[in-house]
């Protein structure tokens, strides 16, 4: 028994030898052997799911968009209020420029036409003691010098002159007021419209059929927009 034992290991040791290959004891095969395997995945980006009303743009920032319908009554409330509600800012200093240069121009003109008024009135009268035309002239001026006539006409055309210019103002702050609103709810409406320059227009010929009875092919011109 105990001579046979070494026969059997080298036995042993010659059919393992046999099995195994003859570079698998080499240090490049132990370092592919003991080298995890990669892992397959595949090439696909994940997909980000989102609720309906996920309102957080990707940077985590929420997008501006305002409502058209806010926009024009913060600018009924206040002229002004529409712009700045849109984040239209420079606009607001041409808003306020129109409204103090019509406030001025019709407070001005309604000034000139109560004075032109009031003395075209003190020469239809026949009191002496009023005589407020007067005023427009030097002190100089004698009432007996100047042409009563000439006078009447002159005031009544500088007060109707004033009259209308003081109305065509009121009429332009009116106008301004109703152009805040429009231009609130426009630059609200517009906020998310697509500006950029990828505008172009393609064309080329082609046959249509021509409408009718003879079914004759004619020449034309195809052509579409996009924006």
């Amino acid at each position: 028994m105990p001579t046979r034992l070494p026969e059997r290991v080298m036995l042993m040791v010659l059919c393992i030898l046999l099995v195994v290959p003859f570079d698998y004891f080499t240090p490049r095969m132990m370092a592919q052997t003991l080298e995890p395997e990669p892992v397959v995945t595949d090439s696909i980006p994940p997909t980000e799911v989102r609720a309906d009303d996920y309102v957080y743009t990707e940077d985590g920032k929420i997008p501006f968009n305002p409502s058209p319908a806010r926009a024009v009554w913060l600018s009924a409330l206040c002229p002004g209020l529409g712009q700045i509600y849109n984040r239209r800012y420079w606009k607001l200093p041409i808003v306020i420029g129109g409204f103090m240069g019509l406030a001025y121009a019709t407070s001005w003109n309604n000034g000139q036409y109560k004075d032109y008024m009031q003395g075209y009135s003190d020469l239809l009268d026949n009191d002496p003691s009023t005589c407020s035309y007067m005023d427009f002239f030097p002190p100089t001026t004698t009432e007996e010098s100047l042409d009563h006539s000439w006078l009447e006409r002159v005031f009544k055309s500088r007060k109707d002159q004033a009259r209308r210019y003081r109305d065509m103002c009121i009429i332009g702050m009116v106008a301004l007021y109703a152009l805040c609103m429009l231009d609130a709810y426009v630059d609200a409406s517009l906020t998310h419209f697509d500006v950029s320059p990828d505008l172009s227009v393609d064309w080329a010929p082609t046959l249509m059929q021509q409408p009718g009875r003879s079914g004759k092919p004619a020449i034309g011109l195809n052509w579409a927009l996009t924006f």
